[in-house]
């Protein structure tokens, strides 16, 4: 069971521990982490759970798909370090994961 972190924009951290398979944003929604929206369910289909990925965890995902690319492409700040949270499914091997939430999205 990995436990990730999220960090908002002010400094106040979120740890969240997940089931194996179970992607972030449905946890975060579970727990009320605030900016995190998923108007699209977590179908990757509109942006609103964007998230920074702390940069010693980039190399530990997989590549964002065409369809996320193409979402993170309309966000005004998108970074190199940018992704859908609801695209990223935790694993053992994600145990400690931390990302930032964008101050744009509070």
């Amino acid at each position: 069971m990995p436990t990730i972190k999220l960090l908002e924009h002010n400094g106040t951290a979120h740890e969240l521990q997940l089931e194996n398979g179970q992607n972030i944003l449905h946890a975060a929604l579970e727990e009320f982490v605030p900016g995190l929206d998923g108007d699209c369910g977590g179908a990757g289909a509109c942006g609103t759970c964007h998230i920074l990925v702390a940069p010693e965890w980039l190399d530990k995902l997989s590549p964002p798909d065409a369809n996320e690319q193409g979402m993170l492409q309309m966000r005004p700040d998108r970074q190199d370090n940018s992704r859908l949270c609801c695209q990223i499914n935790a694993s053992d091997a994600l145990d400690g994961f931390t990302a930032f939430l964008p101050q744009f999205q509070m």
